[in-house]
């Protein structure tokens, strides 16, 4: 019984060690800027988030196969309301 539970533990220190060293993804869309391009070629797709405005966004786009559009994960205009919303009655 001792040898099947240290094989188990050296097996899962081992994966945890090569799960540690890959390398992690980056985010797709940045919560920072309100707009994103994304750019069509022949090998697919690649998005962008880095764009404050759509007229900064369609000067990039320009000429390319591209659209541009609202980043759905902008941290903009997501700010607590000065005032309270009324209470909500329940039915």
């Amino acid at each position: 019984m001792s040898r099947i539970m240290n094989a188990i533990l050296l097996v899962a220190g081992l994966l945890g060690t090569v799960l540690a060293d890959a390398p992690a993804g980056a985010q797709t869309y940045d919560p920072r800027y309100p707009v994103c391009i994304e750019i069509y070629t022949l090998d697919g797709s690649n998005i962008d988030c880095s764009f404050m405005t759509i007229a900064q966004c369609m000067a990039t786009a320009s000429g390319q196969s591209a659209q541009c559009y609202a980043n759905p994960y902008a941290a903009l205009g997501r700010h607590p309301s000065p005032i309270p919303s009324p209470p909500r009655r329940s039915r």
